[in-house]
């Protein structure tokens, strides 16, 4: 079994300082919308993946006036605990201390924590900007295998570097050898990265497949098969059940397709090869999902690539001991009887759960734990004390 108990946030969004315990089992925090009930929930996500479901950069993360937040928790595996403290500091480095030690580089901290989030922004996950399937992709990546993290960072690193020295020629209006010769640098390097996130998505994209299929016919049964292929700028052709190259192929192509483009390259001024250009295409049937579901089959699909998601992370780690903690934010209102149902059915199998609601009537009757009501005053969050438990069976 694996649960979060004690759990503590500073000066982190709303809040100026939070300690809770939460319970194996439900969890459920009820309180108006933007009293800061989503903030507990990004933290714990944050806590997993360093990346939250939110914004792209740390900046809005850190309580206004504060130069650093914290996000602590104790995490059990079944007889063991280990405790968590990560800091955040935007436009730096962060770092962790695990089990009170001396802190060293954030990245040490991953994978003691996984956890699958849904929220009403998964919408986005279909109908949203590319961006936001990398981020999907690239986020369960790092969860399945925390040093992919590094893979990530160099990759953004040199593409940075790149397109600096790419725009830096275009205003000069000069390419001469020593810019040539940086560039072939800069494109290994970058192929060499590039290949490792592309490995990634593909392998990722591979343990979803089915999965994905299996939820979204239990969400929506009887209707259309829920699919995907992934759009590269590499020349891969990927379909519902991808063959993942090694990643000196993927490197080899990705060469390949960078010196093919480098004459548009220099006129644009950037990079336009490489995963940071790619996409995913979600499908319902033969059409594809964005632009033709209905909500009602959007909120099945995104839902149903949440659950796909929890499966990937729970089979990885066979054995009840390492499943991952299931985040459910202010999703119950937002779904038919049938959907609520369903994922109600869904979540009490985990071992631990996280819901947010408006009220509490909004969360069905087999979720039972403890309810924490949420309250904002002048700005500031709290959480005063665990409220009830919830209606038995």
């Amino acid at each position: 079994m694996v649960y979060i108990s004690a759990f503590s946030l500073t000066n982190f969004r709303s809040y100026q300082q939070l300690d809770l315990t939460f319970e194996p089992g439900t969890n459920v925090l009820v309180g108006y919308n933007g009293v800061g009930k989503t903030n507990i929930a990004e933290a714990i996500n944050y806590l997993a993946t360093h990346h939250s479901h939110r914004v792209s950069h740390d900046g809005p993360l850190i309580r206004f006036g504060a130069d650093q937040a914290h996000i602590r928790g104790r995490i059990h595996h079944d007889q063991r605990a280990v405790g968590i403290d990560l800091e955040i500091n935007p436009g730096k480095s962060n770092r962790v201390s695990i089990n009170r030690g001396a802190p060293q580089p954030a990245k040490q901290g991953l994978g003691l924590v996984r956890c699958v989030l849904f929220a009403p922004e998964d919408l986005h996950l279909i109908n949203g900007d590319p961006s936001v399937r990398r981020n999907f992709l690239d986020d369960l990546t790092v969860q399945l295998r925390p040093v992919m993290a590094d893979a990530r960072r160099d990759y953004e690193r040199v593409l940075k570097q790149r397109n600096a020295l790419y725009k830096s020629a275009k205003k000069s209006r000069r390419w001469g050898a020593d810019e040539e010769s940086t560039r072939h640098v800069f494109d290994e390097y970058l192929a060499q990265a590039g290949a490792r996130i592309l490995w990634g998505r593909l392998h990722v994209l591979k343990l979803l497949a089915q999965p994905l299929q299996t939820a979204y016919q239990a969400l929506a049964p009887g209707m259309k098969d829920a699919g995907f292929s992934y759009e590269s700028t590499v020349g891969l052709a990927t379909g519902q059940h991808p063959v993942v190259p090694d990643e000196t192929a993927l490197a080899e192509a990705m060469l390949q397709e960078l010196q093919a483009v480098h004459d548009q390259e220099q006129d644009r001024g950037l990079t336009l090869v490489g995963p940071h250009r790619d996409d995913v295409q979600f499908t319902l049937g033969p059409a594809p999902a964005k632009g033709y579901a209905s909500h009602g089959e959007t909120w099945s699909f995104a839902l149903g690539l949440r659950l796909a998601s929890y499966q990937v992370l729970a089979e990885d780690r066979p054995g009840d001991q390492d499943r991952p903690i299931l985040i459910l934010d202010d999703v119950f209102a937002e779904l038919d009887a049938q959907r609520r149902d369903k994922l109600a059915q869904i979540a009490t199998k985990a071992d631990q759960v996280i819901v947010t609601a408006a009220v509490a009537e909004d969360v069905p009757h087999t979720l039972h734990g403890p309810r924490f009501p949420v309250r904002c005053d002048h700005g500031i969050s709290q959480v005063p004390t665990t409220e009830t438990n919830g209606p038995e069976d």
